[in-house]
């Protein structure tokens, strides 16, 4: 599956963009400010209904503008449309698929998996847990059916014991009642998640070996609970704390994924080059592995590859990009960082982001 054809209005400073991507490696280069990363945007709210630049969506909208309009035609037999329009005055979003209004926000992100790998991505490594764990859901989401049902259920016991936590007195019998909820549905959670995290892990691995040598490098599922007792158990013994604090400390919504070199984090000894590797390596498993599990195959946003990586280490990401017969936007400043490097029978499509006298940026086929 790729993008056949994007159409965005209204999208920060870029003018009007009608654009019919490669199938395989579109290559976007562009002064810096240009407007190059908001096309990478477009692409990822179109997928995921949100920013990765910011969370209000509003200050996407073009200035003096009174909406966005972003519209993907997508491979297929017969071809997939989506589309997401926003309006500045309003706060929800209107979702499109396959030329039907009402669908859910879910149903956009199955059709179109995305990756992003940027200068956030380095969170990963850096950030607190909730990253790693949205990292890990998104997974098992593409992977595993009834995730998300499980993953709701989860969440609505954990609110709903919280708040009672916070009420003040404990009414044992109210509480049981949630944390039997969550009980059930936060160990089936964990199951899901430990059944993909098996299948990852070798996956993991042998990209990152494909990309750099750190055989000391481990990353390690932990569920966010004692895994020598079960949830309940955790659960009810915790009621007095958990009040004390005034949410619940142990259960799913803790999970995280460790990732140490020779027992330390491996933030605190790579180098800002080994770490875009690392958080690369995550991110490329996560296609191969949604590849091997259900032959379709994710789309990649790049943002800035050259950054911190030297000309040795920028082939061998562009080459095992090739192999997965993905596609992919890649931007650059300077795009003779990423010529000579593909291969001649990959498909490589190239842009430019020119930006004019007004602060309006269009988007030309470049060569």
């Amino acid at each position: 599956m790729s993008v056949t054809r994007l159409s965005f209005q209204g999208l920060r400073n870029l003018a009007s963009v009608d654009m019919c991507p490669s199938s395989r490696i579109n290559l976007i280069s562009g002064v810096n400010g240009s407007g190059k990363t908001s096309l990478l945007e477009g692409i990822h709210i179109l997928g995921m209904g949100r920013s990765f630049r910011t969370r209000q969506l509003r200050h996407a909208i073009q200035a003096d503008a009174p909406y966005m309009t972003l519209y993907g035609r997508l491979s297929g037999d017969p071809e997939i449309t989506l589309g997401v329009r926003r309006m500045r005055a309003q706060r929800e979003l209107e979702l499109r698929l396959r030329g039907e209004k009402g669908v859910r926000l879910a149903e956009l992100v199955e059709t179109m998996p995305l990756q992003l790998i940027n200068p956030d991505a380095f969170r990963l490594l850096e950030g607190s847990p909730s990253g790693r764990r949205e990292f890990l859901d998104w997974g098992v989401f593409h992977v595993k059916h009834f995730f998300l049902d499980a993953w709701k259920r989860t969440r609505r016991a954990v609110k709903h014991r919280n708040a009672l936590l916070r009420r003040g007195r404990i009414v044992p019998s109210e509480i049981a009642v949630w944390e039997q909820e969550l009980a059930t549905w936060g160990e089936q959670m964990d199951t899901l998640r430990q059944a993909w995290f098996s299948e990852f892990l070798p996956v993991f691995n042998e990209t990152l070996k494909e990309l750099i040598p750190l055989p000391d490098l481990s990353l390690q599922y932990a569920r966010g609970w004692d895994k020598q007792r079960s949830l309940i158990d955790v659960l009810h013994d915790s009621r007095q704390t958990d009040q004390q604090m005034g949410f619940t400390q142990q259960g799913p919504q803790r999970a995280d994924l460790r990732i140490k070199l020779n027992k330390q984090p491996a933030v605190e000894v790579l180098s800002r080059g080994q770490q875009k590797l690392v958080v690369s390596a995550l991110k490329l498993a996560q296609g191969r592995l949604l590849e091997s599990t259900t032959q379709r195959h994710c789309i990649y946003l790049i943002d800035d590859l050259p950054a911190e990586l030297d000309s040795t280490h920028r082939g061998k990401f562009c080459n095992l990009l090739e192999k997965m017969q993905c596609q992919a936007f890649i931007t650059s400043v300077e795009p003779s960082a990423l010529h000579g490097i593909w291969d001649s029978s990959t498909e490589v499509g190239m842009f430019h982001v020119k930006q004019s006298g007004h602060g309006v940026s269009h988007l030309l086929p470049d060569g």
